[in-house]
């Protein structure tokens, strides 16, 4: 319900012109209520100005936002690109206007969610590498100021880099001069970068303050790499940590130890274990056979998200992840790509028998989960009693295997978020597994529908009808590939045009 004052706030806002010329007489502390009613109404001229004028110490963008008092509706996850631009604008605007005599010395631009539908009325998103781009070509228009005497405003900002804004950030991150915006960087992510410019970056964006690193796939990091960012850059805050693909490969021009160590991980490892508060990592799509004991063992804090997909475990792998310190404390599981109930059902069961106190998400996504083996699967979930989503798309089971499980996952109180795979009835009769992505989408859509609603018929009938389920054959949507769709296929070309170009080397080389 919202407050008499909210209601006159946004009745105010209604009226730009008059909310600008009227900004002088209105107390301190209306100043945020103004400030969401705007961004409620979508009034960009508002949100600029209340910036220019703002006459608090601090400016928190998500807790502006966010439930409160007088409206407990949450705004985070409006991305509004009108209104984004115009805090950076007004934060601008502000540091222009006022100079020594401002009191703004915080603004805290983090807290927004990137969703895939927009509820703002212009349903137009600015996503986290549009709002950094905007930042730091705001922050160069600003050094070009030259006012050296100014006490400069901190930014706190999530940022997210890739080869199309680089050389725009490290400009913003490390001026020649002084500047009247700081930006301290809370959370970063890197696309598309080589390891020289990521390790250059992450050095200009205050690595001591940094909570979140993520450095997806098109960057390209063997052990090496992953050993010198951390040892040299060195991250005392970090919280979560995620590594690109064949982030564990040896160099190339590396040899094998002859007593078969691996000092690279185990210097990683080393480097891992001086972060005090990291609780989340993700390792994906790296081969860590018979390498988890060396690479978790030395942490000295309980991991809460472990991902662990499609990094080719083995047995003593999965018996180190059951019974050690981790398993007891996991929120976040993802162990997709490996035969769980084939090859070690012992050690699943384990690990998710010590899980289940705290275990809110679990992926098994292409885990050659079949028929044969619900039974199984439903006796090992039926620990897991927090469970919130379960993900296991990619697995070869038939309609009538999933209505058994269907109606088991009904036992499970706090589940809300099922993702299940096309069931086999619904591809040509002896379709190989895992699937390619053409193969995955050649399927029955009709039979697929009656399926569909059948399973949901079953957690009706078990009175389970607020479970939502659905079947994202590409996965999830991630805002951050969306938006930069365009610069990663031109990052794809090129890598596959380098790739050509020394493949025809090599057959001139052979003649």
């Amino acid at each position: 319900m919202w407050s008499l004052r909210f209601i006159s706030a946004q009745a105010l806002v209604s009226h730009p012109q008059m909310v600008q010329h009227s900004l002088g007489g209105v107390a301190h502390n209306i100043y945020p209520l103004l400030f969401k009613a705007s961004y409620l109404l979508e009034q960009p001229e508002v949100v600029r100005a209340l910036l220019e004028h703002w006459p608090l110490e601090e400016f928190r963008l998500g807790a502006l936002l966010g439930p409160s008092t007088e409206h407990p509706g949450d705004l985070r996850d409006r991305a509004c690109r009108a209104c984004l631009e115009a805090c950076v604008r007004g934060l601008a605007d502000h540091v222009l206007r006022v100079k020594g005599r401002r009191r703004l010395r915080l603004a805290d631009l983090t807290g927004i969610r990137d969703v895939q539908v927009q509820q703002c009325p212009c349903g137009r998103a600015l996503g986290r590498w549009g709002r950094t781009e905007l930042l730091a070509r705001v922050c160069c228009e600003l050094q070009a100021e030259h006012h050296a005497a100014w006490s400069p405003v901190e930014v706190l900002a999530d940022l997210f880099v890739t080869g199309g804004n680089f050389e725009m950030v490290v400009q913003a991150l490390g001026p020649p001069g002084h500047s009247p915006l700081r930006v301290r960087c809370i959370s970063f992510r890197a696309d598309s970068l080589g390891p020289s410019q990521l390790l250059q970056v992450l050095c200009l964006a205050g690595p001591s303050e940094l909570r979140r690193l993520e450095v997806v796939h098109n960057v390209r990091l063997h052990a090496g790499h992953v050993q010198q960012l951390l040892a040299q850059v060195g991250f005392p805050r970090l919280v979560s940590l995620t590594l690109p693909a064949k982030a564990f490969d040896a160099p190339p021009a590396s040899t094998p130890a002859p007593d078969g160590k691996d000092a690279l991980l185990t210097s990683i490892a080393r480097e891992l274990s001086r972060m005090m508060q990291l609780t989340e990592l993700s390792v994906a799509f790296s081969t860590l056979t018979g390498k988890i004991q060396n690479l978790l063992g030395p942490l000295r804090t309980p991991l809460r998200v472990l991902d662990l997909a499609n990094c080719s475990l083995n047995h003593a792998d999965m018996a180190f992840l059951a019974d050690c310190i981790h398993a007891a404390h996991l929120e976040v599981l993802d162990l997709s790509g490996h035969s769980l109930l084939d090859l070690f059902p012992s050690s699943f069961f384990r690990l998710l028998g010590h899980a289940a106190p705290t275990l809110r998400a679990l992926t098994l996504e292409e885990c050659s989960i079949t028929d044969r083996h619900v039974s199984t699967l439903i006796l090992a979930l039926s620990p897991c009693q927090r469970l919130r989503e379960l993900r296991f798309l990619g697995n070869p089971l038939s309609a009538r295997a999933l209505k058994r499980l269907f109606a088991a996952l009904c036992e499970l109180p706090r589940l809300q978020c099922v993702e299940f795979p096309v069931p086999k009835d619904c591809y040509p009769e002896g379709s190989a597994y895992p699937q390619d992505e053409l193969a995955m989408t050649k399927f029955d859509q009709q039979k697929y529908d009656v399926i569909a609603e059948d399973l949901r018929a079953v957690l009706l009938r078990n009175g389970r009808g607020d479970i939502q389920v659905s079947t994202p054959l590409f996965g999830s949507f991630d805002p951050d590939i969306q938006e930069t769709s365009n610069e990663l296929g031109a990052f794809l070309l090129q890598a596959f045009k380098t790739a050509l170009e020394k493949f025809s080397r090599a057959l001139k080389q052979m003649e």
